[in-house]
């Protein structure tokens, strides 16, 4: 007969559960992370789990929001507040580059803490460099809006790659001589982003999108 695994004695908080589903999570995306996958990590039993969390989507929220709490912590009061949102956004960008599922997180349950506190800080910082008040909102949507848009295609596109045993260098290769291969008259800008298409960092891409927004954003003042 089977023995059957020995339950831990010790105290379950919260944040070890959170932790648990991370790492589960990470292995396996969404559909690994189930309370029998949980329970089994822990040594532990259904009622533990369900003492500190309601369900599925609860756990997903607490632990997305673990993720952005780390990384808001990164931009440390003081810093220069373009500095401190640049530091937000790549951090930002490469959470959901490391943990894909908080970006489908973030856009799928939008009233969670997560998202708030997102909003928050970028909304804050902006205020601090003295944003108008009637553009403040606006500028905080297109900033929040710029960053996962962008942070989510690239850790969806990270996955395609992935599954598919594909390299970048070499995807960006075959997309890029298509691209050169257009007809100029017809698609001018193409035809022309060819080259940089091939040669691009996706992270210094998108801290060039960044400042962008955060020049035409300083405009308003």
């Amino acid at each position: 007969m089977a023995k059957r695994a020995q339950r831990r004695t010790d105290g379950l908080s919260k944040d070890v559960i959170v932790q648990a589903a991370a790492a589960i999570l990470d292995e396996g995306g969404e559909a690994a992370l189930t309370f029998r996958a949980l329970t089994t990590r822990l040594s532990t039993g259904y009622g533990a789990i369900y003492h500190h969390v309601a369900n599925k989507s609860d756990l997903l929220a607490a632990a997305t929001e673990a993720v952005i709490t780390r990384v808001l912590g990164d931009a440390v009061a003081g810093d220069d507040p373009r500095e401190a949102l640049r530091t937000v956004s790549l951090g930002l960008f490469d959470a959901i580059d490391a943990h894909p599922w908080v970006g489908a997180q973030l856009s799928r349950e939008p009233w969670r803490p997560a998202l708030l506190e997102i909003y928050e800080r970028i909304g804050g910082l902006l205020a601090v460099l003295d944003v108008p008040e009637r553009e403040l909102f606006d500028a905080a949507a297109a900033l929040v809006s710029y960053v996962l848009g962008v942070a989510g295609q690239n850790a969806a596109n990270a996955r395609l790659l992935a599954a598919g045993q594909g390299d970048r260098s070499a995807f960006l290769g075959a997309v890029a001589a298509q691209w050169a291969a257009l007809d100029p008259e017809r698609y001018p800008f193409v035809h022309r982003a060819a080259a940089q298409l091939r040669e691009h960092d996706d992270r210094e891409q998108f801290l060039a999108g960044v400042d962008i927004l955060l020049a035409g954003i300083g405009a308003l003042r």
